[in-house]
């Protein structure tokens, strides 16, 4: 395995991240227990979550994922062996079963102890806001389309001095942001710096070959500010496999049961994907193995989060630390991208 620093820490994680949001829903919790002993074997300290898990979110199912984690510390007893991040749900109709108070001081207070008990730990490594509460372009809106009558208004600053009373409190050590935009990103930065708050240090947002859009002004942010990326749906909810290009996806593949996830689905998606399969099976790798080992490789991402619905697939993803893509393939890829570029977004 290999790891880097959380920014502005010294506390080192895995560059590979195991994503977590299909336990308690597409994997039972003796799935959920088998895939984090595996990913502490191979060397993965570093464990994503989040309240609204697992997807799609539901009040049936919520928080189950954190409840499927907080039993394998109590099994296990590593939560030592773990640096654990989890997230607030944003407002609006995804999670109204949740709250629907955003990020107001009762709701953070609320949400972070609710997390500790069913994680069964007495803090959490990073805690992170889990969208934007304005009115942005989020979830696979290509362009900002400004909303004269949104009536969110600035509130940065009372967030950030929210969150500086968990960190004082031991309940929570870092913040990180999550499904940002480069002008959000900077306004946290800018009250961090103005007033002396804590520092957003990660920001989880989407990217894999299909969707590069993070490397627009967020890659720039990402390297003058020193924030990085955690990213997710490295393998395009399992597109960048392959398996539903050749015909392979099993009856339980999650764009099979799920397929209102399409954002992966479109034809300039799966055009982009043959060309991309068609460069790693030439190379003798497999499009999973390129895809995810593409994500590492890049300088702005801090650690690439990896989920699986079966220890097969687990396996394959996790060792992709140990490929390293060549000068040529990383060319070709940059061809594709240049002719189809971010097809998903």
């Amino acid at each position: 395995m290999k790891y880097t620093n959380l920014p502005h820490t010294d506390i080192k994680v895995s560059k590979i991240c195991l994503g977590t949001m299909t336990w308690g829903n597409q994997n039972t919790q003796e799935e959920g227990f088998e895939q984090m002993d595996l990913a502490l074997d191979k060397g993965v300290n570093f464990f994503d979550c989040a309240e609204l898990y697992p997807v799609p979110a539901n009040a049936e199912t919520y928080a189950d994922t954190e409840r499927i984690i907080g039993n394998w510390f109590k099994k296990t007893g590593k939560r030592s062996n773990v640096i654990l991040a989890t997230k607030i749900a944003g407002p609006g109709d995804y999670t109204a079963h949740i709250r629907t108070t955003g990020f107001s001081k009762q709701a953070l207070n609320e949400a972070v102890e609710e997390s500790l008990k069913r994680l069964k730990t007495d803090y959490i490594d990073l805690y992170q806001l889990h969208w934007p509460e304005r009115e942005t372009n989020t979830f696979g809106q290509r362009d900002y389309k400004h909303n004269p009558n949104d009536s969110w208004e600035d509130n940065f600053n009372e967030i950030l001095h929210n969150l500086d009373e968990l960190i004082k409190s031991g309940k929570i050590r870092h913040v990180g942001l999550s499904n940002e935009k480069a002008w959000g990103t900077m306004r946290y930065l800018e009250e961090t710096k103005k007033h002396q708050l804590p520092r957003m240090i990660t920001i989880q947002n989407s990217y894999s070959l299909l969707n590069r859009t993070f490397e627009g002004d967020l890659a720039e942010v990402a390297h003058r500010e020193d924030i990085g990326l955690l990213a997710y749906s490295p393998m395009a909810c399992g597109v960048l496999s392959g398996k539903y290009i050749k015909g392979t996806a099993r009856e339980n593949a999650r764009l099979n049961l799920f397929p209102r996830f399409s954002r992966y689905s479109s034809e300039q998606c799966t055009e982009a994907t043959k060309h991309y399969l068609k460069i790693a099976e030439d190379n003798g790798m497999t499009l999973a193995q390129m895809s995810l080992a593409f994500v590492n490789q890049r300088p702005f991402v801090t650690s690439n989060i990896i989920g699986a619905t079966s220890i097969e697939q687990l396996k394959e993803n996790i060792d992709s630390i140990n490929v390293e893509l060549s000068p040529e393939v990383m060319s070709a890829i940059e061809n594709v991208h240049s002719t189809i570029p971010n097809p998903a977004t």
